[in-house]
């Protein structure tokens, strides 16, 4: 008798009446979004097409399913709300956060302010009271988003270092000789280096969103919901660790053919299904700990029913005056987009590096390519990638400096950290450290020092952003700087400056910091006509 009380609840919630004059204003609003939106949106197909970001497409349908769900279990909105311009207030900060990404050029500013808007309208079509109820469904969005570059980078880094732990780990528990160096894992014959591609960022970002949705569908307690959420991350990290072992044990039995071509992409779709089936086992084991346990089908909400005339119910939006608002603001941002006249992007006067000296000051260069998968990754418009020797120097001194035209576009600058393990580098110490070379045009500034081993080989490194005339140590604060002064001085350009020397058995990590300042001071001078300050 219940379950017939509660189906009939439901069916009385789905009636509405047609109001075409709402769906119109409704429709409107969407339309008018679309210029203002358009560069973000634009980015995420781009983003969508990539294997980390290619359960893109998927993540609004899964929200629009969230979101009838929830309209299912509830009774039809007031006749009147009284309470709509926090929805207008949202709206208004959305369209100023996407109008300050779209004057950057920044994509990933303009995405998010998308979510922003759109949690705007839902406020706006249903007032505060009922509109927050409906968060869920919005900040699913979240997960069809692209990581801000810089996040995106730091967290390959970790990711490749704890999946190299660990997985070597694995390939040692399984009997085989094996030795880490950096991010290569050396097996002897063969050595394989847990690239970007090997992070796990490809599973991790659909596990989360998959154990976000399993979390939101689950009939359980909050706590329950708690652990199927927060246990996603460590379930995929250490299953991309056990592939990573796998693929180490194959290289070593039958070749290094094991970790290309389709077994590579195979071993990978088959530990992606099985986080999803551990997280499926774990629904299951935790309603085992309830009084009243229930079967997977009933443990996982996954009903469709009346979903249908619950979607239609959008031909029955009530048109109000902050409908109307909230479409007249958003057209006047989009069209002001359209026609105001947008800050221009200045690009600099500079000479190519294929200029850059090669004899400096008794210091004689030869220049080197890098691998095109690397230049990919890399993504700069120039480069110079030069190894000095003089004769009344020890050894040599490597000068790298990456140059980009728009920072603010593409992947930009990403900090040596990311690039020093590649090789099998391990990072020793990494530390800001100031120097002065008072005969340079940029006297005293600090660089990141760090030392790095491999083996019995040391190199010291010195790195820095070169920002328009300012020299940064830090990457969040050079990106910062970017979108500052893209809006403020009109240039988004800048570089990566690095130097590089061994450290010998010999001498002091002072004899390499001498060494590097003296080429410094030499080097330095001829910069800014390839950097302009």
């Amino acid at each position: 008798m219940t379950q017939r009380v509660a189906k009939g609840n439901l069916a009385g919630s789905s009636r509405f009446a047609l109001n075409p004059f709402g769906f119109v204003w409704f429709v409107l609003l969407f339309l008018s979004s679309l210029p203002i939106f358009w560069f973000g949106l634009a980015s995420l197909g781009k983003a969508w097409s990539t294997a980390e970001y290619s359960h893109g497409p998927l993540i609004p349908l899964i929200s629009l399913y969230l979101f009838l769900r929830e309209l299912r279990r509830a009774p039809t909105p007031a006749q009147l709300v009284t309470d709509r311009w926090h929805g207008i207030a949202l709206i208004a900060f959305a369209m100023l956060i996407a109008a300050l990404g779209n004057m950057m050029q920044v994509a990933d500013i303009v995405t998010y302010a998308l979510i922003l808007w759109v949690g705007g309208v839902v406020l706006t079509v249903f007032g505060w009271q009922r509109g927050k109820t409906h968060w869920a469904p919005v900040l699913h969005l979240v997960f069809m988003l692209p990581l801000p570059q810089i996040l995106y980078w730091k967290l390959t880094i970790l990711l490749q270092w704890i999946s190299s732990e660990v997985g070597v780990w694995f390939v040692a528990l399984a009997g085989v000789p094996v030795f880490l160096e950096g991010n290569v894992i050396d097996l002897g014959v063969y050595k394989l280096q847990v690239a970007e591609a090997c992070s796990g960022l490809r599973y991790l970002f659909p596990i989360l969103s998959f154990s976000y949705l399993i979390s939101i569908l689950y009939r359980g307690p909050f706590w329950h919901k708690a652990v199927l959420l927060l246990s996603a991350a460590p379930i995929t990290i250490l299953m991309n660790s056990v592939r990573i072992g796998v693929i180490g044990v194959l290289v070593d039995k039958y070749g290094i053919e094991q970790a290309e071509g389709f077994l590579h992409f195979f071993e990978g779709w088959v530990i992606f299904l099985i986080c999803v089936f551990i997280l499926f086992v774990m629904a299951v084991s935790l309603q085992r700990m309830t009084p009243d346990p229930k079967s997977l089908a009933e443990t996982i909400d996954l009903d469709f029913e009346g979903f249908g005339s619950i979607f239609s119910r959008i031909f029955g939006v009530r048109p109000s005056s902050a409908m109307v608002t909230a479409t007249l603001l958003t057209a006047v941002v989009s069209l002001a987009w359209l026609y105001v006249p947008r800050p221009e992007r200045i690009i600099v006067d500079r000479e190519p590096f294929v200029l850059f000296p090669r004899t400096i000051e008794g210091w004689n260069g030869l220049t080197s390519q890098l691998d095109p998968a690397v230049e990919a990754v890399l993504g700069a418009d120039d480069y110079v990638d030069a190894t000095y020797q003089s004769g009344a120097e020890d050894t040599y001194v490597n000068l790298f400096v990456a140059y980009y035209r728009d920072q603010t576009a593409g992947s930009g600058i990403h900090s040596p950290e990311i690039c020093l393990p590649v090789g099998g580098w391990e990072i020793f110490s990494l530390e800001p450290y100031k120097i002065d070379l008072p005969t340079t045009p940029y006297g005293q500034f600090e660089v990141n020092r760090a030392v790095i081993q491999k083996g019995v080989s040391m190199q010291l490194v010195y790195y820095w952003f070169e920002q328009r005339g300012q020299r940064i140590s830090n990457d969040i604060v050079a990106k910062i700087s970017v979108l500052r002064d893209s809006i403020v001085t009109g240039r988004a350009d800048g570089a990566l400056v690095r130097y590089v020397t061994p450290i010998s058995p010999a001498e002091t990590s002072e004899d390499a910091d001498a060494r590097l300042q003296r080429f410094m001071s030499d080097s330095l001078q001829r910069l800014p006509r390839f950097v302009p300050l």
